[in-house]
């Protein structure tokens, strides 16, 4: 993602511009000049201008192009009451981000799109986010226009996809506003009309000023000599789709064998046209069955056929929509993927790594992740430090020994084919969800290809917030071990508790003590000291980068007199630790390559 950039003109404005940037932490805040805008305009995804609007206007109009490459434009008053939405308010952005900043600040976003006021979907939203190709942009306020007037937008699609209940399917394409198809024409072929007889074509009756979305599942699989050009591999793609009536704008993928994939043309035309690309080896094209065998090609390349095995793999179906054809120096071969992308089939689930729980330290990427999901779900403590970010949203909350159950409700919830992000404290595969959640998937008996995908967002962990307080404690090799026993027997705990101490490591103790098991500290102490001296600097830090937070350094004689609880990360130094200005420090070594 561009990074958003925050301009401003008065002391007010600036204020709020850096209010804003705990919302966003890689924002870019700019004093105001005209001549910075341009610049700004041309590296950035957002601009949010605190300012009068009829600045903004007068700057950005000879900067407007379109909507598909215009960053998002949001206009906000000094006193962050109004957050207004001013240009590239779907492609762009500016909708959601002006409803986000207004639910940041508790003012009011001011959204003026016709379908938006109107409470209907945003039809090039609605095809970008089914990766569905917009022909003909021109048509597409004509058709936004129609879609206002009527409250409804007709369609016809060829293929399986699913339709907000705002979309009309309708049997035939003529009867359709928008067609949806991979077909570069959906009347090639069409019977005469039943009422005006044989004479007149089907064709010739359709509604007028029809928008064709393209989706984009058409794998092409392909063959070619060695030192093809780019110009004859795209010629021959394109007069083979055209032979079949095939649209260019709904090519998904190229796929050939492994042999060909630095192949410069070929590698060439794949990234003129962004297309992903896909290689196979010879033994798993040699797998598909019921094709014709190439003795030239078996000999070149050990595989039995290049072009229709390879569009058949990547496309995962077994029927071509178009047989190979040779075209000079290239062999062509079509198969059709299902439209609907593989997190619409199988549903998504996120596990956002949420920081130490100030909106400070939580990613860009985690608070992407949040924004682009259905359904947040996680424990209710987390849910509350993060609850700026939630709004909108469907928030499943839980208590805080529910892990597993957590997990199988946002499993479950993501068959449905939604995307849903698990919150979880601190770094997501440290002592947290994203374990869990993998094991819980292993244990079904279903096929991978069939179960949610799944994304890990990394955060900030408590080991990192908690050091980063102390100083530098974690210069060289540490360990991490948590006193809970109610997942792991507390025999091995004092086991690894053992093995670390005598390994010199730096140890950093997660959920030290709880109401439960008040003696675990003591007795993690008692193993370490066995090993270490008791003047070993100690850190404890409570509520890391929270409000209450509390930050001690101590030793290991007197560790504990301090108030520790579940929320405490407890970080002991090895036999080089030492405290400096307040501060814990382990060397690195590094004092042997610099002198003083």
């Amino acid at each position: 993602m561009r990074e958003t950039a925050i301009l401003y003109i008065t002391d007010s404005g600036f204020r709020l511009a850096e209010r804003l940037k705990s919302f966003s932490p890689d924002a870019e805040i700019v004093k105001y000049e005209p001549a910075v805008v341009e610049d700004l305009w041309r590296r950035s995804g957002a601009l949010v201008f605190i300012m009068a609007s009829g600045i903004v206007v007068r700057t950005t109009a000879p900067l407007l192009k379109g909507k598909r490459t215009d960053p998002a434009v949001i206009v906000l008053d000094e006193a962050g009451k109004h957050a207004i939405s001013l240009s590239g308010g779907h492609l762009g952005g500016a909708n959601d981000l002006a409803r986000e900043l207004a639910a940041f600040l508790g003012g009011e976003a001011v959204i003026t799109t016709a379908s938006d006021v109107n409470g209907l979907p945003s039809l090039d939203l609605w095809a970008r986010d089914h990766d569905l190709v917009v022909e003909d942009w021109g048509l597409l306020p004509q058709i936004g226009t129609r879609f206002v007037n009527n409250g409804a937008l007709r369609v016809y699609a060829d293929s399986d996809i699913d339709l907000p209940a705002e979309f009309l399917r309708v049997a035939e394409p003529r009867f359709a506003d928008v067609v949806i198809s991979n077909l570069q024409n959906a009347y090639a072929g069409s019977s005469a009309c039943a009422v005006a007889g044989d004479d007149c074509s089907v064709e010739t009756c359709r509604l007028k000023g029809q928008l064709y979305l393209r989706p984009r599942n058409l794998v092409i699989g392909i063959g070619c000599n060695s030192g093809t050009s780019q110009d004859e591999i795209e010629s021959a793609v394109r007069q083979s789709l055209d032979e079949h009536n095939l649209s260019f704008r709904s090519i998904r993928s190229l796929a050939t064998i492994d042999i060909k994939g630095n192949e410069p043309g070929l590698r060439a035309f794949a990234e003129k046209y962004a297309f992903a690309f896909r290689t196979f080896g010879a033994d798993e094209l040699n797998r598909v069955e019921g094709l014709d065998r190439s003795d030239v090609v078996f000999k070149a390349t050990g595989a039995q056929g290049v072009a229709e095995p390879a569009a058949l793999v990547a496309a995962g179906t077994d029927r071509l929509l178009a047989a190979k054809q040779k075209k000079g120096n290239v062999t062509v071969a079509v198969a059709e993927k299902g439209v609907r992308s593989e997190k619409e089939t199988r549903g998504m689930i996120r596990i956002v790594g949420s920081g130490p729980g100030n909106l400070d330290h939580i990613t860009p990427a985690a608070r992407n992740a949040i924004g682009r999901s259905d359904v947040i779900v996680g424990y209710g403590t987390y849910l509350d430090l993060i609850r700026e970010l939630l709004h909108d949203k469907e928030v499943v909350s839980t208590g805080m020994t529910q892990e597993v159950n957590r997990c199988r409700k946002a499993i479950n919830i993501a068959r449905e084919g939604k995307t849903v992000a698990i919150i979880s404290g601190g770094d997501p595969g440290v002592y947290a969800m994203a374990g869990l959640v993998f094991e819980l998937l292993r244990s079904t008996e279903e096929k991978i290809e069939t179960l949610p995908v799944v994304e890990v967002i990394p955060g900030v962990s408590a080991l990192n917030a908690s050091a980063s307080r102390l100083g530098a404690p974690l210069m060289h090799d540490f360990a991490c071990i948590s006193l809970s026993d109610r997942l792991t027997p507390w025999e091995m705990i004092e086991k690894r508790l053992d093995a670390a101490a005598a390994a010199d490591f730096v140890i950093v103790l997660y959920n030290p003590r709880s109401k439960g098991r008040a003696g675990h500290l003591n007795r993690a102490r008692e193993i370490i000291l066995k090993h270490r001296e008791p003047k070993t600097a100690v850190g404890i830090v409570k509520g890391a980068m929270r409000e209450q937070e509390m930050v001690i350094v101590a030793d290991l004689g007197s560790m504990l007199d301090t108030d520790v609880d579940m929320q405490t990360t407890v970080i002991i130094g090895n036999s080089r630790t030492f405290v400096w200005n307040h501060l814990m420090i382990t060397p690195r070594g590094y004092e042997n390559k610099f002198t003083i």
